[in-house]
């Protein structure tokens, strides 16, 4: 049996002779205490009732706070006893701690994102961040300030962020601490209301389109799943249930370009070592490989190649990739070959200063070589004579616009790397538009 009890822990005292109110959870002779936030002194305390005395001027309303943290602790005990769980003190505690508004959305958010980094997870970690970053805004944002004067402070207080993560001696977990003493906001505020004003506050205030929004929603919802699951918040209160809220993740216009615009980058000519010509280059690689990531293609090593193969991992979701090596890949890689000394050098030049041993810069030198491409694929559309917005990622929509529907959705499937074939199915259905047009031509010609 646990016994649960509201105590003046004495042994705590304060300079001003106060004390702290706790809850003393004993299990198995070995006492664990939750502090209620709460300190007095002796002289207003009854041992006897663990009451506070009327002497006290707020002791009503003091007794009313300290009868409900008790009999959440004694709640939580009871519910240990009936599950015939075998828990300690100290596990008690914790399940007590989990319970009520005791844990913040942000501290438990920055939890979340703490791991993903710990995890060397960090495009994922970063933009996590810059989503609670967002909601703080959300949060904090004062109905009587001039729009336009709000939106000035959001864009300062953001290139400030930016600003600060170049500086030398960053740290992004010390960044994260803030959130952890952040309780502005508690999952039991997050209702159908709060989340259509956010949604407009995220159009009107930041200036996000919908499939943005739907990111914001979907990190909401991974932190109130997590959050029922550890015992933090009720499951009545998830506010995506039923009727309730519902995320809606729209297919975005994807515009790959055609076989004959592909051909004018081949055979545009560029100095060689130019940074044009390499930019040319990694795209060109990227999209012979089936619109592999740029990422992925900037970290491609000598050793990734054998008997006319490539042989790699994928950063994003870690899939082992095994494709042969197109000619026309080939002939571009002969270009680089003669700069390499062993099989670990890496193919393209853009990693070259990356120290291999530290992930966090790996992945910064990656997103910054990733940045570079595509401000030239800017300049490379421009000299090709290409209207549409070429960029990393136009590779992987190109491989499928000229797919088209020549190609069984199974091997597509397996060369996109996508673990459900309803995946390639709705991707490829951006590039499929013969039926379309031929039922089109069909009524109008």
């Amino acid at each position: 049996m646990s016994s649960v009890k509201l105590i003046l822990w004495k042994y705590k005292k304060k300079k001003d002779n106060t004390c702290p109110v706790v809850v003393r959870i004993t299990k198995d002779r070995k006492p664990k205490y939750i502090y209620t936030g709460y300190y007095i002194a002796e002289k207003d305390w009854n041992a006897e009732t663990s009451t506070v005395k009327k002497s006290h001027p707020n002791s009503k309303r003091l007794n009313n706070f300290l009868l409900a943290k008790l009999a959440e602790a004694t709640d939580v005990a009871l519910e240990v006893e009936k599950n015939n769980e075998v828990a300690s003190s100290k596990e008690i505690k914790k399940k007590v701690a989990r319970k009520g508004r005791t844990v913040s959305f942000f501290d438990f958010g920055a939890q979340r994102v703490k791991s993903k980094y710990d995890s060397q997870v960090y495009s994922v970690a970063k933009a996590e961040r810059s989503i609670l970053c967002n909601i703080e805004e959300f949060v904090n944002h004062k109905k009587s300030q001039p729009r336009a004067s709000a939106i000035k402070a959001i864009e300062e207080r953001r290139k400030e962020r930016i600003s600060k993560g170049r500086k030398p001696g960053y740290s992004f977990l010390d960044e994260l601490k803030v959130f952890n003493q952040n309780k502005s906001l508690y999952f039991q505020d997050i209702n159908e209301s709060f989340l259509s004003q956010f949604k407009t506050f995220c159009v009107s205030y930041l200036g996000m389109k919908t499939r943005t929004i739907t990111n914001q929603l979907i990190f909401i919802r991974t932190l109130f799943s997590e959050a029922i699951k550890e015992g933090i918040v009720e499951e009545k209160y998830y506010p995506f249930a039923g009727e309730k809220e519902k995320i809606r993740i729209g297919s975005g216009l994807k515009i790959g370009l055609t076989k004959e615009e592909v051909e004018v980058i081949e055979g545009i000519e560029f100095e060689e070592g130019s940074q044009l010509w390499h930019t040319r280059n990694v795209w060109l690689v990227a999209f012979y490989f089936a619109g592999i990531r740029i990422t992925d293609v900037v970290n491609l090593i000598w050793g990734d190649f054998n008997d006319g193969r490539l042989f790699y991992v994928m950063n994003k979701n870690e899939k082992p990739v095994s494709l042969k090596v197109p000619e026309k890949a080939e002939e571009i890689l002969k270009f680089y070959r003669n700069a390499k000394t062993k099989k670990s050098d890496f193919v393209f030049p853009y990693m070259n200063k990356a120290n291999i041993n530290d992930p966090q810069d790996m992945f910064v030198k990656a997103r910054n070589a990733s940045r570079l491409l595509n401000k030239y694929l800017k300049r490379l559309a421009k000299l090709c004579g290409i209207d549409k917005n070429l960029s990393n990622h136009i590779a992987r929509h190109t491989f499928g616009n000229i797919a088209g529907d020549r190609i069984h959705p199974l091997m597509l499937q397996k060369l996109y790397r996508h673990s459900d074939l309803k995946t390639t199915i709705n991707y490829q259905a951006n590039f499929i538009h013969k039926e379309a047009d031929e039922a089109l031509e069909s009524v109008i010609a």
